[in-house]
C-alpha cells in the first residue's frame, strides 16, 4: 500500500511542498523517503504542522547532531513587548542583517548542514523567507567564470557582514547573545563547494563572504556582489509566504536564504533549529 506522502515541486529549480503526513508521527520508512526528497529538492515545506518545540528538535535531530536546538528569530522580547525600530538594538540589527542572502554558520569553524524553521506568529504583510539554489546558479555560470572561481576562496565573517549595515559588533547592548560574533581565525571557504552526499557543485557566497585572497578588497567586493546578484534571481529563488504552523527544512550546504522586510509594529515569532555540519566536509580551509 502506497504511503500518503505527497511531494509537489514549487515553481523554481529546487524546493517542494510535502503533505500527507505528520512530522510528529514520522516513521522510519517515511523518513527515508523524506530524506531522499530533501537531498533532491534541498528545501522541503510542510504546511500546517504546528510543531511543539520538542517535536521540532526531534525532527531536526533526524538529520544529524544539532549546532543548537532552538532559537527564537523574532521582534518580540521575552516579556512579550515589541522591539521598537527606533531603538534599533543589536537584535534588530541582526534581524535586518538576515535580510541579505547568506548561508548559516559559514562564519563558524564548521558550516551548518541545514536548519528546521517554523512559524508561530507572522505579520500580515512581508516577513517571508527566501531561498536561492546555488547548485543551479553554478550550473548557469559561463565557462570563463566557472574556470575563474574554480580555485578561489573567500573569508566569511558575521563581523564583516554586520559592519556593512553600520553595526558596531564590538559594542554590545546585551540584546543579542553574540552568537557568531567571536574573535579568532576568520574561516576561509572555497567559492565552489561540492556537496558531500550528492556530489553536485554549488556556489558558496553570500553576505558573510569577503576578501578573496589575490584580489584587492574593492575588486573582491564587486566580484562577490556580482555573483550574488547573478545567482539569486528566478528561477533559482523561492520566497515562502508563511502561515502559522508551517515548518521547513533546508540544506544549508547548497542554498542561500534571506528574510524579507515587514512592518515591525507587527509580531513575528519564528523558531530555528540548526543542524550541525560534518567537520569532514564543512570545516573551513584554515
Amino acid at each position: 500500500m502506497a504511503r500518503p506522502l505527497t511531494v509537489e515541486p514549487v515553481n523554481a529549480t529546487f524546493g517542494a511542498i510535502v503533505t500527507g503526513f505528520r512530522i510528529a508521527e514520522l516513521d522510519d520508512d517515511t523518513w527515508q523517503e523524506l530524506h531522499a526528497a530533501w537531498l533532491e529538492y534541498a528545501l522541503l515545506i510542510f504546511p500546517g504542522q504546528y510543531l511543539t518545540r520538542e517535536q521540532q528538535i526531534a525532527f531536526a535531530k533526524r538529520f544529524g547532531p544539532l549546532e543548537f536546538e532552538m532559537s527564537a528569530i523574532s521582534n518580540v522580547k521575552e516579556d512579550g513587548t515589541l522591539r521598537l525600530e527606533k531603538d534599533n538594538d543589536d537584535r534588530l540589527k541582526i534581524l535586518k542583517g538576515n535580510m541579505g542572502w547568506h548561508a548559516d554558520s559559514t562564519y563558524m569553524p564548521v558550516q551548518a548542514k541545514g536548519a528546521v524553521f517554523s512559524a508561530e506568529e507572522v505579520p500580515t504583510i512581508g516577513g517571508h523567507t527566501g531561498w536561492a539554489d546555488m547548485r543551479a546558479a553554478y550550473d548557469a555560470l559561463d565557462d570563463d567564470t566557472r574556470e575563474k572561481i574554480s580555485d578561489l576562496a573567500a573569508y566569511h565573517s558575521l563581523h564583516y557582514s554586520q559592519s556593512k549595515l553600520g553595526h558596531d559588533t564590538k559594542k554590545s547592548d546585551g540584546a543579542y547573545n553574540g552568537y557568531g560574533l567571536h574573535d579568532g581565525p576568520v574561516p576561509l571557504r572555497p567559492l565552489v563547494k561540492t556537496h558531500p552526499e550528492t556530489g553536485r557543485k554549488s556556489l558558496l557566497i553570500g553576505r558573510h563572504a569577503h576578501n578573496i585572497p589575490g584580489m584587492d578588497k574593492a575588486e573582491s567586493e564587486r566580484f562577490l556582489e556580482g555573483l550574488v546578484a547573478f545567482a539569486c534571481q528566478p528561477p533559482r529563488t523561492y520566497h515562502h509566504d508563511w502561515r502559522p504552523g508551517d515548518a521547513v527544512v533546508w540544506d544549508n550546504r547548497c542554498l542561500l536564504h534571506q528574510a524579507t522586510p515587514w512592518d515591525m509594529t507587527q509580531r513575528r515569532i519564528m523558531w530555528h533549529s540548526r543542524i550541525a555540519g560534518d567537520p569532514q566536509s564543512e570545516a573551513a580551509r584554515n
